[in-house]
């Protein structure tokens, strides 16, 4: 991902962050050499680029596609592994 240019920025972006939270920022940006702003800039669009592609894009290789439409095209089974875990009550509905 290039970095952020300062002189291509044209629109305005706000956050509010609790002063903890705007001390480690400022010290991370501090040690990455960037100022406060490009350094949330920075983070902030690699975390949605990467969030982007995990929603859409699976490069997988023909042999690969074909196995999985025939493993979707074959009759349902009995599982019953499968069956005993969906059973269970999940942790987290505990906490």
């Amino acid at each position: 991902m290039p970095s952020v240019i300062a002189s291509a920025r044209s629109s305005r972006l706000g956050l509010r962050a609790t002063p903890a939270q705007e001390a480690v920022l400022r010290r991370a940006a501090e040690v990455a050499h960037k100022s406060l702003t490009d350094f949330i800039l920075d983070a902030a669009y690699q975390a949605a680029e990467q969030t982007l592609l995990d929603q859409r894009l699976f490069m997988v290789s023909g042999n690969q596609y074909q196995a999985l439409l025939d493993m979707l095209d074959r009759p349902e089974t009995d599982n019953q592994r499968l069956a005993d875990l969906l059973s269970r009550r999940p942790v987290w509905a505990d906490t």
